[in-house]
């Protein structure tokens, strides 16, 4: 091969590897920076720390028994609150045990831990529909399930920083959601974003932490 010809691919091939070197940095910083907030798995979030904005604020709902609720409910009670819809396959289901899990793990302060089910689909997701799916078997007893307009709905996700969005058409459409759990503190005000991969044992542990502090 002439010599020109060889310098030629070689420099060839030292540029592929520079720009695939600079795609990589490019992939990894932009994950790294998407992670935190987005509550990544095995990942939690102090509210308030790292640049992470607090969440909540006034809100007007209904619950599963057709009562009308508003963030009053979250005074003097620790609380976890996340959203979700009743047609979910997978994560909501999946959360909800967790979490049942996770008030057994810490025992007494389990006991008066409420736990607050946001519906992001209130078209299918009536105080009937919610009063019927979070009496399944495995879901903590008690749960406060919360519905409303799309309006209200829309609303109160905005104040907590949740994303949801329908998909498809017809009665068989899904939604995408957001997966953080807040725990909220007695004045009303987040202290943590949790998600159901840290598995009950850590999601305790931070939850006493968090409670610890106040």
């Amino acid at each position: 091969m002439p010599r020109r010809t060889v310098i030629l691919f070689a420099a060839a091939v030292s540029g592929i590897a520079l720009a695939l070197a600079l795609v990589t940095l490019l992939v990894v910083g932009a994950r790294e920076k998407a992670a935190p907030a987005a509550g990544a798995a095995g990942m939690s979030i102090q509210a308030g720390g790292t640049g992470q904005p607090q969440v909540g604020g006034p809100f007007v709902l209904t619950d599963q028994d057709g009562r009308q609720v508003t963030e009053d409910i979250l005074k003097d009670r620790w609380s976890l609150v996340f959203f979700g819809f009743t047609y979910c396959p997978d994560y909501c289901p999946t959360t909800l045990a967790m979490i049942d899990a996770t008030k057994r793990e810490l025992g007494a302060q389990g006991e008066d831990l409420q736990v607050i089910f946001v519906s992001v689909d209130p078209e299918r997701d009536t105080p009937q529909m919610l009063k019927n799916y979070l009496s399944s078997e495995g879901f903590p007893p008690g749960v406060i399930g919360l519905t409303g307009t799309p309006d209200q709905i829309a609303s109160v996700a905005r104040a907590y920083g949740a994303y949801y969005e329908k998909v498809g058409e017809g009665e068989g459409y899904t939604m995408n959601h957001s997966l953080a759990i807040w725990l909220m503190g007695p004045d009303g005000k987040s202290r943590i974003s949790l998600n159901h991969q840290l598995g009950p044992e850590r999601t305790a542990q931070l939850i006493r932490s968090a409670r610890a502090r106040g």
